[in-house]
């Protein structure tokens, strides 16, 4: 059984409404007996409903970003609503969410009795916490039109001394939204909607993947503007170091970045049309052409009388050889094995940004990026120590990985600045093609029964996954939405 008491002053009316049920029509009717009784005896009084002694037997702990939810999405009765004051509220239009510095929402339109308010709301779960934020002492919030609250523990005035309209949500909110918010909060699950996920409509999943990829695919492009923005807006040296960036790997990403940033593009021009002085200049720079630990053979020599002729004549600064890592690395992947198979590359394809922007097919883009180190790592991983005869061309999967990381997002902000919907466009197909990625992310996505088919649906469950089940922003995934809902 559900019980709520109202108690109002002695001299008034105490109500008890009981309900046998918590379905949806007894709530509103309990909701239009609380209109009529604060209309008709216009007093204030409290109210002390199951909802609240459900919250208080859970032990709930509110945070800021479910009341922007609740507010955002008017996830509670905006029927009856009244100020702290017994003023009626109606709610024209919430506002725009506001990520940045000030009130919570902007642009609100909000009827106060019968006026009406255009403005900012801000959003608390106490009102004594517009204090402890100093919102009393801000120009900022001065013009703050309704102040939405878990609890209004005290009132809040403007610097004027007038009170700031309050709206207290806490006896609006169905209990089973707090609790279903609470059930996510408190999972220690890999995902906080656990296997709850699968409950979720695939057309929502669907539509939620599909904006989780192009947002994966801004915040790429984002750190493409950084690198296009330090090079001068040059736009072969920005695709020089994104993909010196993604050759690295996981391991060697960092100072494999910090070597082509530490040559010239001309001065790789220069030398690209041989490739043994290319690897040359690379392997100097990286600061692997120093150290000896056995004796040198005669291609080492050859690069480091090489080298000394390019450093005199350029002052180059070289790199310390301890800062690339070989150990618990398979040979394959060995820096000095990506260096030379990155010279290959630029050997191959000096203006390689050219040539990418002209092909339309994938399995063009795939063969352009599929090249073999020069002979002498046939029977080599390091210098001066041989070993079986191997070609070393760069692997199907690290080719993929090199597309998915690094060329892709660089071609979408490419094609986002140069207004190219069609390269776009492309870039979104490209991963369509491409085969899902294999990592543990993915499979745990696919012990939940969440299959990626692709790229693009890996790139999408990894955002998913990094950017909001990692941080509990389930109030931001439309996945958790419906699981709220």
């Amino acid at each position: 059984m559900i019980a709520s008491l109202h108690y109002l002053p002695a001299d008034k009316l105490v109500i008890g409404v009981f309900f046998k049920n918590s379905c949806q029509i007894c709530v509103e009717f309990f909701e239009i007996c609380l209109y009529i009784v604060e209309h008709r005896f216009k007093t204030v009084f409290v109210s002390k409903t199951i909802f609240e002694l459900k919250y208080n037997s859970m032990n709930i702990k509110l945070k800021e970003d479910f009341l922007h939810y609740v507010w955002r999405f008017t996830k509670f009765n905006p029927r009856y609503l009244l100020t702290t004051d017994q003023q009626t509220i109606q709610i024209r239009n919430p506002g725009i969410w506001n990520h940045h510095a000030g009130p919570d929402f902007k642009n609100a339109r909000i009827k106060i009795n019968n006026t009406l308010w255009a403005g900012n709301v801000e959003i608390h779960i106490k009102a004594s916490d517009w204090n402890r934020h100093k919102h009393e002492t801000d120009p900022a919030y001065q013009n703050v039109i309704l102040h939405v609250v878990y609890e209004a523990d005290i009132e809040i005035r403007r610097d004027t001394g007038q009170p700031i309209p309050c709206l207290e949500l806490k006896p609006f909110i169905d209990f089973r939204l707090l609790e279903k918010y609470d059930q996510l909060m408190r999972q220690d699950y890999w995902i906080p909607c656990g296997q709850q996920s699968k409950l979720v409509p695939d057309l929502i999943r669907k539509n939620w993947l599909d904006r989780l990829l192009v947002e994966r695919l801004e915040g790429k492009t984002e750190q493409v503007h950084q690198i296009h923005q330090q090079t001068n807006q040059h736009w072969e040296a920005t695709f020089f170091r994104i993909l010196g960036r993604y050759f690295g790997g996981k391991v060697n990403n960092t100072v494999f970045e910090l070597l082509v940033q530490s040559i010239p593009i001309k001065l790789v021009w220069k030398y690209s049309l041989k490739q043994a002085q290319l690897e040359a200049l690379l392997f100097g720079v990286a600061g692997l052409l120093i150290q000896v630990k056995r004796p040198p053979d005669d291609y080492f020599k050859a690069l480091q009388q090489s080298y000394k002729f390019m450093d005199s004549a350029h002052e180059l600064n070289v790199l310390k050889p301890e800062s690339w890592q070989f150990a618990r690395m398979r040979p394959p992947n060995f820096p000095t094995i990506r260096i030379a198979q990155f010279a290959a590359l630029v050997h191959k394809s000096p203006h390689l940004l050219a040539e990418v922007l002209q092909i339309r097919e994938l399995k063009a883009l795939k063969q352009l990026f599929t090249v073999e180190a020069s002979t002498y790592w046939d029977t080599h991983y390091v210098f001066n120590k041989a070993s079986d005869y191997r070609v070393k061309v760069l692997g199907k999967g690290t080719v993929h990985s090199l597309l998915i990381n690094g060329v892709l997002p660089f071609l979408y902000y490419y094609g986002t600045q140069r207004a190219d919907r069609v390269l776009m466009a492309r870039v979104v197909n490209w991963l369509e093609q491409l085969p899902p990625e294999q990592n543990t992310i993915i499979q745990e996505w696919k012990s939940l029964d969440i299959i990626a088919s692709s790229a693009y649906d890996t790139q999408a469950l990894l955002q998913l996954k990094e950017q909001y089940c990692n941080k509990k922003k389930c109030l931001n995934c439309a996945i958790g939405n419906a699981i709220l809902a």
